[in-house]
């Protein structure tokens, strides 16, 4: 029997990846979005399109059918979003979460699983391990460290199971909506394509763990559909290794056939995580994750996707 599972954000970078993915799965797949961001381009055609807002709990109300699980992907999801706009960015994330959760619990859904981020570690020794004691560094992990309490509470106050994910640096195909927001491997290789300029900030040693969409896809679809039960529980999603900028920039421009050289400027943000890597031993033991994409494979299918196409159709960034 075919399960039905609603992705909030489902026209976004993850949520489209992840909608398109457990469709093939054999899934009923419905993905909810606003499309302030997201596009429906980005979609399969099998899978269910619903506008609407997790901000307003009508929109959910009004959902036809009955889920088993919500993933929710739905919300500001980078630091300049919250530097733009600080009360709509922690309204969308904390409010538009409160109402899933709600809806959720009132429709007796079976599990909910939804994005917290890795900037929530600052500047903590890596390997991250969930156990780390964290004081989030910026407005963005502030509010995702927010979901994660309230979806400790929520869970011991209703019983509902909630699964937390820390992403940490996700790249990969279907993220060109997002322009400026978007991952700096995204951002460097339509530079590089474009033989534009890469701006770097700071020194450019800054490290990252470069976690391709499709593991991050896969890691969630292990967590739907896992018997176990956590009640609430909080995994890193990355692979346990990591690049600087300047190697990220090599392996772009050894991919591309080019040698555009890069540009450092002052940094505009307030704190940038220097070092960036995550202990994976928690999500491998409990669900047998295992990520599966290098960062040169990912780089060449970002390259295949942009072959034969015009450049006006490339963000500039």
């Amino acid at each position: 029997m075919s399960k039905n599972v609603l992705i909030t954000g489902g026209c976004g970078f993850i949520g489209s990846n992840l909608c398109n993915r457990i469709y093939q799965s054999g899934y009923n797949v419905s993905a909810f979005d606003n499309l302030s961001l997201g596009k429906k381009e980005n979609l399969t055609p099998k899978v269910k399109f619903i506008k609407g807002d997790v901000e307003k709990i009508k929109d959910l109300e009004n959902l036809p059918g009955k889920y088993d699980y919500i993933v929710h992907l739905a919300g500001a999801s980078c630091t300049f979003m919250f530097q733009e706009d600080l009360k709509a960015a922690m309204s969308n994330n904390i409010l538009g979460f409160i109402n899933v959760l709600d809806f959720a619990r009132k429709t007796k859904v079976k599990k909910v699983l939804f994005a917290s981020t890795s900037s929530i570690y600052g500047d903590n020794p890596t390997p991250f391990t969930e156990d780390q004691h964290v004081i989030p560094p910026n407005f963005y992990s502030v509010a995702k460290h927010s979901m994660e309490h309230l979806a400790n509470v929520y869970n011991r106050e209703y019983g509902t199971e909630i699964i937390g994910f820390r992403f940490l640096s996700v790249y990969g195909p279907k993220e060109e909506h997002k322009t400026r927001y978007a991952n700096l491997v995204s951002q460097f290789l339509w530079n590089i394509w474009l033989d534009k300029i890469p701006i770097v900030y700071g020194d450019g040693l800054q490290e990252r763990d470069l976690t391709n969409v499709a593991d991050v896809c896969a890691a969630v679809q292990l967590a739907v559909e896992t018997p176990k039960k956590f009640g609430h529980t909080i995994f890193n999603v990355g692979t346990s290794k990591n690049y600087n900028l300047h190697e990220i920039l090599e392996k772009i421009n050894q991919r591309l056939g080019k040698n555009i050289k890069h540009k450092h400027i002052k940094s505009p943000l307030k704190w940038t995580a220097r070092h960036h890597l995550a202990d994976l031993t928690k999500i491998q033991k409990a669900l047998g994750y295992v990520p599966k994409y290098t960062l040169d494979q990912g780089i060449d299918e970002i390259a295949k996707n942009l072959e034969g196409r015009p450049k006006s159709s490339i963000p500039n960034v």
